[in-house]
This record gives structure tokens, sequence and C-alpha cells, in this order.
């Protein structure tokens, strides 16, 4: 696809005119600062990350929830110069604060969450007890969605650019229907997973964190659907996977045997990009990774992408020409018995490249004096 690059320092969507930051970005991060150390505050950031720590339909391991602070914290250490992305952070990068509200909503709902999976290990799924918890988990997550939508719709109202730190993959639901709606469905989807996330429900939820794209698709529309690193699926999402023309699918044991018969990432990368519209929403779900650089994610599955091998299909995207509108990074967690903050390192490493890949792709500069 030729390129179409926006002219540096104008983005189409996006009038907000960040503040040139005078900060030293060598000096160490105080501990009560913001994303990445920065001090920008939130009416002069580009970019608005929204912390939503919900972890209520996890099925394997917990410690979700926990993900944006994790990120937040290893995100201090992070050296702000980038050899690809240079200073874009000098654009302006805000976190919005982790909602108390939706901690406590997460904890009275997740024990209820643990009931259920109680119950239905046992053989008691079709009690009156746990269709009745399945309501009212069904009911939350719909609170949730459409919380996270409101403050979605905010900050593109504000011409800003919304991105979303998870929680469970359920949680980026609300963020992208107002990206759906901002753009009219003029987008695709690069999905980097273990997973696919294709059920209709799971364990009697509608909106699961193996739901997630089976909703997007049904009610969101957007124009494509492409996955990478998927190697966990079930037969029903692979059927839907063959019958869906607007579903792509690049499994990692293809993937890697491509690469065992000698083509190049980078080729491989080229394909991927290929099947995009100009118009990119990247939804990341952590375990994509391989899993010794996400020990602690909830359902971790052997393969996977290395890390540089995403930094690679990240910069594919932008230097394409397509442009990035938003994004999601979840599932990061923080094991009960982890001596250190490696998912939590890694995450706010790929975090930093998301975001600065982000803003370039938006036409803002890679430097600014």
């Amino acid at each position: 696809m030729p390129s179409r690059r926006r002219r540096l320092g104008h983005c189409a969507t996006c009038h907000v005119r960040p503040r040139v930051m005078t900060f030293d970005p060598d000096h160490i991060a105080a501990s009560d600062s913001g994303i990445f150390g920065l001090p920008a505050a939130e009416a002069e950031s580009l970019l608005h990350l929204i912390s939503v720590p919900w972890e209520v339909t996890t099925s394997y391991g917990d410690g979700a929830s926990l993900g944006p602070a994790s990120i937040l914290r290893a995100s201090r250490q992070v050296d702000l110069f980038d050899i690809e992305t240079g200073e874009a952070y000098r654009n302006g990068y805000f976190m919005l604060p982790i909602p108390p509200e939706v901690l406590a909503w997460n904890k009275e709902f997740q024990a209820k969450a643990k009931k259920v999976l109680r119950e239905v290990t046992s053989g008691d799924e079709d009690s009156a007890t746990v269709q009745g918890l399945q309501a009212e988990i069904n009911a939350a997550s719909e609170k949730l969605n459409e919380w996270v939508y409101q403050k979605a719709v905010k900050i593109l109202e504000e011409e800003r650019i919304a991105a979303l730190i998870g929680g469970d993959h359920s949680t980026p639901y609300g963020l992208i229907r107002a990206i759906s709606e901002k753009f009219n469905g003029d987008f695709g989807i690069l999905h980097i997973d273990a997973h696919a996330d294709l059920r209709e429900s799971f364990q009697g939820y509608k909106h699961s964190h193996a739901s997630i794209m089976y909703n997007v698709m049904k009610d969101l529309k957007p124009k494509t659907l492409v996955q990478v690193g998927v190697r966990d699926f079930s037969s029903d999402e692979y059927e839907y996977i063959k019958s869906s023309p607007m579903v792509a699918t690049f499994f990692d044991s293809i993937l890697k045997r491509r690469q065992h018969r000698g083509e190049t990432w980078q080729s491989i990368c080229d394909g991927i990009v290929a099947r995009l519209p100009e118009q990119v929403y990247v939804s990341f779900d952590i375990d994509g990774l391989s899993p010794d650089l996400c020990p602690s994610t909830g359902t971790p599955v052997p393969g996977g992408l290395r890390f540089e091998e995403v930094l690679t299909l990240l910069a594919t995207v932008v230097e394409s020409g397509r442009r990035i509108i938003g994004f999601d990074l979840c599932e990061v967690a923080e094991g009960a018995n982890s001596k250190s903050d490696w998912d939590g390192n890694v995450a706010a490493r790929i975090l930093y490249k998301l975001c600065g890949w982000t803003v370039i792709s938006n036409g803002f500069e890679r430097r600014r004096a």
C-alpha cells in the first residue's frame, strides 16, 4: 500500500498543541510521577491511557487487575530516548488514575465469579445459584463497558488519542466501540494474542476475556480482524475463522514453520500488514508473547512471539503509511509468588513502543525542540 504519511506536526483528527516539556529526561523518575516518569498534565497530553483494573471473567490465573499499577511502576525506569521513535513522548502521554470504583467492582464480582467457577467445575453449572451469579456478572460487565466507553468518548471528543491498559481482555470493548463510532467503522484490528477470543460466550459470560473479538466483530463491525500469534483455540473458533472473509488469522505454528523454511520475519510482517486497512486499532494481549516474557499472565501458552518480533511488526504497520488510531494492552499480571516486576517491565516497554508509534503514525514529530 502506498504511503500516505501526514505532514509532521499535524494530525487530521488531533488538534491538541502539546506543551514542550523542559524536564531532564535522563534524570531518575520520581516515585509518584506519571507514566514513564513524564510530567505532562492531562490537559497538555496528546495520548491518554485509560486504566481498567478488572479481571472478573478470567478463568485460570489471577493478577490481571494489578496490571495497570505494575506497568506504571515499571514504566518509570524506561529510558525515554528510543532509537526508532526518538522523543515522541514530548507530545505528552497521560495515564488516567487507577479508578477506585472499578477496583471495588472487581473485588465484588471476582468473588462471585470464583464461586461460579467452583460450581461449574464440580458439575453444577445449571443450578439456579450459578445462573443468578452469571446474570449479575453479565450486568456488571455491561456496566464496566459503559464506564470505559464514556471515558473514551470524552478523550476522543477532545481530539486526543485514546488507549487502554487492562485488566483482562474483555476490558477494551467500550474503547473499541467509541473508536468505531468516531471513525464510522473505517478501521481494522491488529490482534496479537495466544487465543482467538472468538467464543460467543465463555462460562456463561457474554463479555468474557475469551469473547472480546467475537463481540467486536458482531457488534462493532470493523473492516478486518488480523490475528497474530494465535495458538490456543476451540473447534468452533476455527470454523468461525475459516468461514469469515473479514478475519485473517496467522496461527503461531504456521508462522514458525514459515520461518524454519527460510522466510524472514520482515517478509512475514509485510504480508500481515498488507491485510490491514489504512486505519488500525491494535489489541495486544500480553500472552501473545512467549511465556518467558510474561510468566504471570493468566493463561500462558507455549510458543508465541519474541519481543523483537513484536517491535518489527509494530514498526512495519507505521512504516507502511498506516495510522494507529488507538490500542489496548491487556492481561499483564503480577503473580502472587513473583519476586520481580518482570511482567510489568516487559509490558512497560511494549507500551512505550505502542505509544511512540501511535503518535508518529498520526503525523506528530519523533523529536520536538
